[in-house]
């Protein structure tokens, strides 16, 4: 409801203005009273405002209010998914309060699953990250051995209650663990003759249509049916953002909307034609997705009974009344049960996916937008040329590329990592003062893997006859240098930059066998001193303002005055 969201917004603009600092004078004398007995008042707005917008989209504080809320549309032909309000767990605590929650729901939902068909029954729909403090791929091992077991309980009680038990989607860095875990799960034979178990596949990611193909194939194996919720995709904001800080070659995310929904409506047909296996659920507020659909299933004789529909409580009732009237189509809702306490984070999702400018709910909700621009053929409108997200190589364009990053959940990009990074395991390295083109420095040191002992190189310090030699050569090298064009500097500082991108696997494995560094470690040290050499080169060609210092001397010691004090004498 597009007023009470305009209500808090406004009362979180109205927190930031009246509880910035006050200025001098009468009026900063004025401003700091409003601030001293306006920050209770403004923050019970802000409140009284959540628990409107709770009252909105939560159907109930606990399972058996959520339960006596739902008994109205149930009588009208809507069943229910069930999802317990809350994030990932962060403690061990954490993830058992939601097992709790969620084995509370299934007890309650079970003695309303007296339909003989898993599909008129209600169900619950479980977030992997709430069962598990640990959930990602670097704890893979302890994930497998911990969470499968956490999840096949669970699914074994919706199996014995004869309802719905559906995965949800979560980011994009989670999906091959949560494929690993889904598998493992699905293949105990416990589960078999049981069509309840369902996965949600976000359409907005580009490997949708490889995962339906792939949750078939492993259907097919296991000799089960599964249902499918196809969704448009709840994160696009923090998986467009988090590509673009770490790096990465490319988004997981269909960046434009027309290409999520036109993935959609591709993927509903690919549905359809594995309904042997797969039962097909379409979460969707878009009427022009909905007609899709419907068309689709004309065309390939999909019955109605087929495939259902769903939507989000307090969202898109009218839509929906539609398709189960008029169309005799199974419609769902999904229906979150907690406290107002823990509605944020789901509140803040909901906003997103549905605030922006080309957003179906945003827009049919605004008159000054024509009703040819609503439901405009995601088609016709991925040829119109829109604003692109900047690519993570550019994003600090035009100023300098972005250092190159990894996508380390990927079990291929570490497969390769490990084959790469095994070419130096048993390799030396040699460190030490190079002057003028000329090795130099004084006794060897060897330098030990603090993991093992085994030797990793050796290092040879500068002595102070070397610290005088590099001065004199500086100071004859510098006309020469200070003599070369800006963009000659620049660019050797890039060439060095692309060089240590080059040799990645060399630099990580050397930084794990002499510092113990983990390979995320590795990887921020390496994209740190690349962002650190486009960054300078940057400045330098930007033409700032130069100050000059003269010689400057780097010396890495224990005591510094003992050290300098025959190099000041001789200055």
């Amino acid at each position: 409801n597009s007023p009470l969201v305009n209500v808090s917004t406004l009362a979180l603009t109205l927190t930031g203005e009246v509880l910035r600092d006050g200025g001098a004078g009468i009026a900063g004398t004025i401003k700091s009273f409003v601030q001293r007995i306006g920050e209770p008042v403004i923050r019970s707005a802000v409140l009284q405002a959540m628990k409107i917008l709770g009252g909105q989209f939560v159907v109930g504080r606990t399972i058996e209010e959520a339960t006596k809320v739902a008994r109205k549309l149930e009588k009208e032909g809507y069943s229910y998914s069930y999802d317990m309000l809350g994030e990932a767990a962060r403690t061990e605590d954490d993830a058992k309060r939601y097992r709790a929650a969620y084995a509370e729901a299934i007890a309650v939902l079970a003695t309303r699953a007296t339909a003989g068909n898993v599909r008129e029954n209600p169900g619950v729909s479980v977030k992997l990250s709430a069962l598990h403090p640990r959930y990602e791929f670097a704890k893979r091992e302890r994930v497998m051995a911990e969470l499968v077991e956490r999840t096949l309980a669970l699914a074994l009680m919706a199996r014995g209650a004869n309802m719905g038990f559906n995965i949800d989607a979560e980011e994009a860095d989670r999906l091959d663990l949560s494929l690993d875990v889904i598998e493992a799960v699905l293949a105990d034979p416990r589960l078999e003759g049981w069509d309840g178990f369902g996965i949600v596949i976000q359409a907005y990611g580009q490997r949708a249509s490889h995962v339906i193909d792939w949750v078939h194939a492993l259907a097919e194996t296991l000799d089960r049916r599964v249902m499918v919720r196809l969704v448009k995709g709840a994160y696009w904001d923090a998986e467009v953002k988090r590509a673009q800080v770490l790096g990465l070659d490319g988004f997981p995310v269909f960046v434009r909307k027309a290409a999520t929904d036109i993935s959609f409506v591709a993927n509903v047909r690919r549905l359809f034609e594995r309904r042997g296996r797969i039962y097909p659920q379409f979460a969707t507020h878009n009427a022009h997705t909905t007609s899709a659909v419907l068309q689709i299933a004309t065309q390939l004789g999909v019955k109605p009974d087929e495939y259902e529909f769903q939507r989000l409580h307090g969202m898109g009732e009218r839509l929906h009344d539609i398709l189960k009237t008029e169309h005799g189509t199974r419609t769902r809702i999904y229906a979150p049960v907690g406290r107002h306490a823990d509605l944020l984070a789901y509140l803040v999702r909901r906003l997103l996916e549905n605030g922006a400018n080309g957003s179906f709910v945003n827009m049919i909700a605004d008159r000054d937008v024509p009703s040819a621009e609503v439901v405009r053929d995601p088609f016709t409108a991925i040829e119109t040329a829109q604003p692109l997200v900047k690519a993570p190589a550019e994003l600090y364009a035009p100023h300098r590329r972005n250092s190159r990053g990894l996508d380390l959940t990927d079990p291929l990009i570490i497969d390769r990592l490990d084959r790469r990074r095994g070419a130096f395991a048993d390799r030396t390295w040699t460190a030490g003062p190079i002057i003028d083109g000329t090795p130099e420095g004084g006794e060897a040191h060897p330098v030990t893997n603090p993991a093992n002992g085994s030797t990793v190189g050796e290092v040879t310090h500068a002595t102070l006859a070397d610290v005088a030699t590099a001065i004199d050569a500086a100071e004859r090298h510098s006309l020469d240098w200070s003599s070369r064009p800006v963009e000659e500097r620049a660019a050797l500082l890039r060439r060095v930059a692309d060089l240590y991108e080059n040799h990645t696997s060399e630099l990580f494995a050397l930084a794990a066998r002499e510092a113990g560094k983990t390979l995320p470690d590795s990887l921020s040290e390496v994209r740190e001193a690349v962002d650190f050499l486009r960054y300078y080169a940057a400045e330098a060609e930007a033409g700032g303002q130069r100050e000059e210092f003269g010689s400057v001397v780097l010396v890495e010691v224990g005591d510094p005055a003992q050290q300098c004090g025959p190099l000041l004498d001789r200055s």
